[in-house]
């Protein structure tokens, strides 16, 4: 069965064709890095017009590095919510508007449902993600689903058919959240944040280092040139049982650090580059220890067999290495499919195919997530 998914939250236009659910055949992007790095930030007029001009082009370069024709097409998948109005609006339409003319079903998918699924996609050639570049991949099935710390290419246990719970966490410049997770199809929210995202932290702090845009990947290379404990950072727990997160206060202290005090004002040029390196090192020292002790109070909460961890800060080489040093099996998926795609639309468009949950076409875009809190 192939399915053809559409991308379009934020400023990544997308789409993919995933066989089965699992194997994906193409993946393609167009990104809009050099649209908003003089902004620091996705301004939303301007994401939605690139969104109109890519929209049709992407979709074409996913069929075509696929191999297949839009009549071979099973279903079309989109990413419905959430995420920014008039982004959404582009892919919702471009996708009804196929399904409309192809006669083929359409499936909403949860943008942050498929960051969780995003761990079953089979490998393939890693995407070209430069400002406004295109990426795509063939997957030929060689490789498996990566993994943080499990040593065969295993999918979660108990998934998709359930008898194992396990926690998800989904973190990137627009979420972090926690998630308990029974099947597909069985999702709850366990935590979110209540400020910040953890991306969206490390892009403002990326801005206060005068490093680029996107900030996580600068944030990550800088910390690797420095001391993770030069610095006495806060990490906020907010309760001792509580799963939400908080960022905003971190980031205070950051700038306190790197700007002074009233008083005691200095500026960024005052700072040698290794000074520059230890408040990048402690930053993610931080947040990294504040996500994992939080994954960890939540697997001891609900008895969890295994964890997901999904999304753009999902990539973080930070991250990665202390979900080595858990307990239980970790699962991450390959680093293309950590940010933004299509193949994950796809893929779980398949699972919610195959279970009968298809769309109309009065299907609206919606800013929020369908996940329910618990």
């Amino acid at each position: 069965m192939l399915i053809l998914g559409i991308e379009s939250t934020c400023d990544e236009t997308a789409a993919a064709v995933v066989e089965d659910g699992v194997r994906v055949l193409s993946n393609a992007i167009a990104t809009q890095f050099e649209l908003h790095e003089k902004f620091r930030g996705v301004v939303p007029e301007i994401a939605s017009r690139a969104h109109i001009e890519n929209i049709l082009p992407v979709i074409k370069k996913a069929t075509e590095s696929a191999g297949v024709t839009l009549d071979q097409i099973d279903a079309i998948a989109v990413a419905q919510r959430p995420g920014l109005i008039g982004s959404l609006l582009i892919g919702v339409t471009a996708a009804k508007t196929l399904a409309w003319a192809l006669g083929k079903p359409l499936v909403a998918v949860d943008h942050v449902q498929a960051h969780l699924y995003s761990v079953m996609l089979q490998d393939s050639p890693p995407p070209c993600t430069q400002g406004g570049g295109w990426g795509e991949g063939s997957s030929s099935g060689a490789q498996p689903t990566a993994f943080a710390n499990t040593p065969s290419p295993q999918p979660p246990p108990g998934l998709p058919g359930g008898g194992v719970r396990g926690i998800g966490l989904v973190c990137s410049g627009g979420h972090t959240a926690l998630y308990l997770i029974r099947n597909w199809l069985d999702v709850e929210l366990v935590g979110s944040t209540i400020d910040d995202a953890v991306g969206e932290a490390y892009d403002k702090v990326a801005a206060m280092l005068g490093l680029p845009f996107p900030g996580g990947p600068a944030v990550d290379r800088l910390a690797a040139a420095g001391d993770p404990k030069s610095l006495d950072l806060p990490r906020s727990m907010l309760g001792r049982d509580s799963l939400d997160f908080s960022f905003s206060g971190l980031k205070t202290a950051v700038r306190y650090r790197v700007f002074g005090y009233q008083g005691k004002e200095r500026s960024l040029a005052d700072l040698s580059g290794q000074e520059i390196a230890n408040v990048a090192a402690s930053f993610q020292a931080a947040c990294v220890e504040t996500l994992i002790k939080k994954i960890v109070r939540a697997v001891q909460q609900f008895d969890a067999g295994y964890v997901i961890v999904g999304g753009g800060v999902s990539a973080n080489s930070g991250l990665r290495a202390a979900l080595n040093q858990l307990n239980v099996p970790v699962f991450v998926p390959p680093m293309k499919f950590c940010t933004d795609n299509a193949a994950m639309i796809a893929g779980l468009g398949h699972v919610l195919l195959v279970a009968g949950q298809t769309a109309g076409l009065d299907l609206d875009a919606v800013t929020s997530s369908s996940i329910p809190r618990r």
